[in-house]
């Protein structure tokens, strides 16, 4: 074959080829443009939908009768009250782990986060899915020191053995028979009521530089999560 032809060959496939690539990025910044000029509201009109299934309503009114002097938290994102370093990229942990959110958080009334709650059906037991979700999760919060139990919605326990379960054994000490004194005395005290005391960090150094405290609702806009792709099924 005579070498103009094979240049002709080599030029033609060279233009195909850009020709092809062309069209493929056009054909995404179409789709792209196509995607943004859709109103929010009208591509997803919104709807109010119940936050807890009836099991979960079940086990909530189960936690709440076992443990009045704690707060109860429901369908809470593990990025709310797991703190990580900024080391590695923080989008990349939010999409592989931090907008996984578990059923209810256990709370004293500082809200510091004591125990996890999940509510597993009798099918998701079963599921592959459900079981690497669980690990996933537990492997977290195992690492932050927070205690998961997992309760099956068909055998979901009393109030009785909730709190046996949720709460650690307390230790007997020499200051566990000290009355404990309230921030505040005085008009003071008896204007702002005894339960107000419940939310107070009294037993903490204010000075302290290490003290973790909830990030504000509006801290994950600050960093660009990409969009994360569909897997197909």
């Amino acid at each position: 074959m005579n070498s103009w032809l094979i240049a002709l060959l080599v030029v033609l496939a060279a233009g195909v080829l850009w020709w092809w690539l062309r069209r493929r990025e056009s054909g995404g910044v179409r789709v792209a443009v196509a995607e943004d000029r859709i109103d929010t509201l009208i591509g997803w009109p919104p709807q109010a939908t119940r936050v807890m299934t009836t099991p979960e309503r079940i086990a909530f009114g189960t936690l709440v009768r076992a443990l009045p002097e704690y707060m109860i938290l429901a369908q809470v994102p593990l990025s709310r009250f797991l703190s990580v370093p900024k080391r590695n990229s923080y989008s990349d942990w939010l999409r592989r782990l931090g907008y996984q959110s578990v059923d209810f958080v256990v709370c004293d009334m500082t809200s510091q986060v004591i125990a996890v709650i999940e509510i597993q059906s009798a099918d998701n037991r079963n599921s592959d899915r459900a079981r690497k979700r669980l690990s996933r999760i537990g492997r977290s919060l195992k690492a932050a020191e927070i205690p998961m139990h997992v309760w099956t919605e068909n055998v979901l326990p009393s109030a009785d053995a909730a709190r046996e379960a949720v709460l650690p054994r307390p230790t007997a000490t020499a200051t566990d028979a000290a009355p404990v004194q309230s921030p505040l005395s005085g008009p003071a005290s008896m204007a702002l009521g005894k339960a107000n005391d419940l939310f107070v960090d009294t037993d903490i150094d204010a000075s302290r530089d290490d003290l973790i405290e909830a990030p504000p609702s509006t801290w994950f806009d600050e960093f660009d999560s990409g969009p994360t792709p569909l897997q197909k099924r």
